[in-house]
């Protein structure tokens, strides 16, 4: 799709019911955590979108700082409509300049589409990379993407399959 069909921006409460459709197939096969529309809600300010001129949202993903240097990207999702455009790897590529403009010099993901994330620049990593005493304060977070980052037990069934993918700035 040429870029002159759609354009990036920052996602706005009036696109979270579209990112929620985008995501419902992909939380449904246990791809993507569910996340309630009032968590959509809260985290607005996460999201990136591709939104076509016509006004549709053809993608969207998150970014979700984890640490003082370390983000995740999250619920990175494409409309099947618009599969194989580039869209993805364009919403990719704002959420790592966020990252950076927010001083992060870590992008991590957990994925099961590894092809894509290392033409994005990932590479696959086996270890949580944080040392024991971050370790230690990251696990008092209550959210499932952390847990899920630290693999810890509680979510062991959303991570079966993924694969743990960093990406330095």
């Amino acid at each position: 799709m040429p870029h002159n069909e759609f354009i990036l921006r920052p996602a706005r409460t009036s696109d979270i019911v579209a990112i929620q459709a985008m995501r419902a197939p992909l939380v449904s096969t246990n791809v993507l955590l569910q996340h309630q529309l009032v968590s959509l809600y809260e985290r607005v300010q996460e999201f990136v979108v591709a939104e076509h001129r016509d006004g549709r949202i053809l993608a969207a993903g998150a970014l979700h700082v984890m640490w003082g240097d370390l983000a995740e990207v999250r619920s990175l999702v494409v409309d099947d409509s618009a599969r194989g455009m580039g869209l993805g790897k364009a919403i990719v590529e704002a959420l790592v300049e966020r990252a950076y403009s927010l001083g992060v010099t870590r992008v991590f993901c957990l994925t099961f589409e590894v092809d894509f994330f290392s033409k994005c620049g990932f590479e696959g990593i086996s270890d949580v990379p944080v040392d024991e005493a971050t370790f230690a304060q990251m696990v008092e977070s209550t959210d499932d993407g952390i847990a899920e980052f630290l693999d810890l037990a509680r979510v062991k069934e959303n991570t079966l399959g993924n694969t743990r993918m960093l990406r330095l700035l």
